[in-house]
């Protein structure tokens, strides 16, 4: 996602260029039709979620999305027949969990999470599709946002089925399990800049095939989350750390706390964590009691917690 006039987003979601925008109780819409494939800048701004001077464009109203948490968020008005697109956007952003009645049971659970929670409000965790998310997570290894952005946004150019094109910026969807597990990409992404990175994304992808087939990332949604996890730590690149995000951010584990360096200082410094201190790296012993302690803190969704 890129904002690409104040306040509005764009990018690329279940396959469909989106532009999004919130005011205070609503989160304004459009999506891009695949053949839109020149929309141009005033047009787009337009229909981009203003609500003013709608004149019939394809806007999209979503009433009470993300403001008043102390409600539940199911009041809709729509401008069209968009029931498809409203439902995508109630998934992603996961609008069936109340975020108002967590922040308070993290509250009054932890006094350092209430003295933050009035300064990161509103913070949701995205439901993310599982194959973008781990193929994009597999590019974090050593690398900074930048880097790892540039990255993706490469890997769908060169990978990807084009979707449209708004003012100058062409727009990609993220590659499938099939694009990615073919013998000519490692050499295709070396050529990119992704280093060692390259190998691990063709041969994840081509594991996953051979070994599971097209079903089986989406599949261990249903399964406990230590089992997911264990599951995607037999992919190559793919650690801990990243199989915690991936369990979290596209396979519905609230428990998983993906756990670094930071989140051990963290630990330390506002938690009085004391175990492992004589460590100077995390063990897998390690990296499971500091996550137990935080499910023990912030309950079932200690995942979401720690992302505030």
């Amino acid at each position: 996602w890129r904002e690409t006039t104040e306040g509005h987003w764009t990018g690329v979601m279940g396959g469909r260029v989106w532009t999004l925008t919130q005011t205070d109780d609503t989160l304004w819409y459009h999506v891009y039709k695949n053949q839109d494939r020149q929309v141009e800048e005033s047009d787009r701004k337009r229909r981009a979620g203003v609500p003013l001077q709608m004149e019939n464009k394809p806007e999209r109203r979503f009433k009470g999305a993300l403001k008043k948490e102390e409600e539940e968020p199911v009041a809709v008005t729509l401008v069209q027949d968009t029931e498809e697109e409203e439902e995508m956007l109630r998934d992603y952003f996961q609008l069936n969990v109340k975020l108002g009645d967590l922040y308070k049971e993290w509250g009054a659970a932890d006094p350092h999470f209430k003295h933050i929670a009035d300064i990161f409000t509103g913070v949701r965790m995205l439901r993310q599709d599982p194959t973008e998310c781990l193929f994009s997570l597999i590019c974090t290894s050593n690398n900074n946002i930048s880097r790892i952005q540039g990255m993706v946004e490469r890997l769908c150019q060169a990978l990807g089925a084009p979707l449209c094109q708004l003012d100058q910026t062409s727009y990609y969807n993220f590659p499938s399990l099939s694009a990615l597990a073919d013998n000519s990409v490692e050499a295709c992404l070396r050529d990119l800049g992704f280093g060692y990175r390259a190998r691990f994304l063709q041969q994840s992808a081509k594991q996953i095939l051979d070994t599971h087939g097209l079903q089986w990332l989406e599949g261990l949604r249903s399964v406990p989350y230590l089992q997911a996890r264990d599951a995607l730590r037999t992919l190559p690149g793919v650690g801990t750390k990243v199989a915690d995000c991936v369990c979290l951010m596209s396979l519905d584990k609230a428990e998983a706390v993906p756990i670094d360096t930071h989140v051990w200082q963290i630990a330390k410094r506002d938690y009085n964590y004391a175990s492992g201190s004589g460590q100077k790296s995390i063990t897998d012993k390690l990296h499971r009691d500091i996550g137990d302690f935080f499910r023990k803190l912030w309950g079932p969704y200690a995942g979401w917690a720690q992302s505030v």
